[in-house]
């Protein structure tokens, strides 16, 4: 059996420690955490206690980290989403092959410079698209791409985020805010434009978008409703958002996990009388969309309709992809893929296999493909930040298309900011 490969982490929150934390202790072959850089000492301690990291090795941050010199071959990167180009540039220049949480970076410019720097380093940076590497969406592509569907003409494709979700990451927490994290179309979907680029198997040619910010705002309710949940709100009985409703359970899982490292009902109630997670939803500092549509076309003259909104009853992405042979309609939810044949009339329903781990096994397929490329660097990986490029540059673009009103040329708007990089302008 191989020794395993060690790696460096980089921001020890939910991320860093449930996901990837969570892989290297399930498989200790695999890949080994040797330091650990985190701001909040209990969660650095934790992630230390967890992986036998010793003092000597725990950094409050990463500058600290990086002037000890190259401690390992692989890092990964967790940290928030405006830190992830100050962290990563000299993670690269050090020599670490990167491992970074998706969105990339929050703008396109940032995020030519990640790809350049990577490829001039001659280094992995590898995003952290798990959904591909999921069994549910490596059968849907597989189905796309074999031809079954005949010429693919129109494809359908939801984000519903459930209400509870909305209003915990996206009102309430990290990334309720574009200007300290970024727009919700890319913090939340570059997943689903990664997946739609993938699966249509062609550049997108234009993109136009509408959304708005329509239930979250301090304007639909009225002076009477407190500041937080906790102050007496008079519609606490009717109020879905209600924070004790939903964090003072006996679910301590995510999200209750993240508001309070304690997770004793005493220490979750005062999270929500003191931290942020106990806010009224209506006066809290966001002001991403909480509805959105995107419309594209790629150039293999596929026309896609992507919505993404806040305000499901349930938790799941559901598509639906048309073609000249047979129609394909999809449920993440349900893990159900049915393709519905027009000659025959024939409908084959299937149930893909489901992997341990979070995302539906695709955070496990994630750090099986980046262990296996750092063993062997010469091995392409398939989220590869060349390769998650055109899908961050289709969210900047309908960002820009929403706010504008203007259709968006992509291959211009890629140029133009290409060029910008290169003479320094941005």
């Amino acid at each position: 059996m191989p020794q395993p490969i060690t790696a460096v982490l980089v921001g020890a929150g939910n991320r860093g420690r449930d996901a990837y934390g969570a892989y290297a202790l399930r498989y200790p072959h695999q890949i080994r955490f040797v330091a650990v850089a985190e701001p909040n000492a209990e969660r650095r301690e934790r992630f230390a206690r967890d992986h036998n990291i010793p003092r000597a090795r725990q950094f409050a941050s990463w500058e600290e980290l990086y002037a000890q010199g190259q401690l390992a071959p692989a890092l990964v990167n967790c940290t928030m989403d405006r830190d992830h180009v100050p962290s990563t540039l000299p993670a690269l220049a050090l020599g670490y092959h990167v491992l970074l949480e998706k969105p990339m970076a929050v703008t396109p410019h940032d995020c030519v410079r990640l790809v350049r720097a990577a490829e001039e380093a001659g280094r992995i940076l590898q995003i952290c698209h798990v959904l591909r590497y999921t069994s549910f969406f490596r059968t849907l592509y597989a189905i796309v791409r074999s031809g079954r569907l005949g010429d693919l003409m129109t494809v359908e494709h939801k984000e519903n985020v459930a209400y509870w979700h909305m209003a915990h990451s996206f009102v309430r927490g990290n990334w309720s805010n574009s200007r300290t994290s970024s727009p919700m179309i890319l913090s939340k979907s570059c997943h689903d434009l990664d997946i739609l680029s993938w699966t249509v198997g062609a550049p997108c040619r234009k993109v136009a978008s509408f959304g708005h910010l329509s239930l979250f705002r301090a304007d639909r309710v009225g002076p009477e409703i407190p500041a937080r949940c906790t102050d007496g709100c008079p519609i606490a009985d009717e109020c879905p958002f209600y924070a004790p409703r939903l964090y003072l359970t006996e679910d301590t899982g995510w999200p209750t996990s993240v508001i309070s490292l304690d997770h004793s009902l005493e220490a979750r109630l005062r999270a929500l009388q003191e931290g942020p997670y106990g806010r009224c939803v209506y006066r809290c500092d966001n002001d991403v969309v909480d509805h959105q549509v995107v419309i594209m076309e790629f150039a293999n003259d596929v026309t896609v309709t992507f919505n993404m909104h806040g305000h499901s009853h349930k938790e799941g992405r559901t598509m639906r992809y048309d073609g000249t042979a047979a129609t394909l309609r999809a449920s993440a939810p349900l893990n159900e893929v049915a393709v519905y044949d027009h000659l025959s009339g024939r409908e084959d329903v299937i149930h893909p296999g489901e992997v341990a781990g979070g995302h539906g096994g695709g955070d496990t397929g994630l750090m099986h493909e980046f262990v296996a490329a750092v063993r062997d660097p010469g091995r392409a990986v398939n989220t590869s930040a060349r390769a998650s490029l055109q899908s961050h540059m289709i969210a900047f673009a309908a960002e820009e298309a929403r706010t504008t009103g203007q259709v968006v040329d992509l291959a211009d708007y890629m140029q133009r900011v290409e060029a910008e990089v290169m003479a320094g302008q941005a």
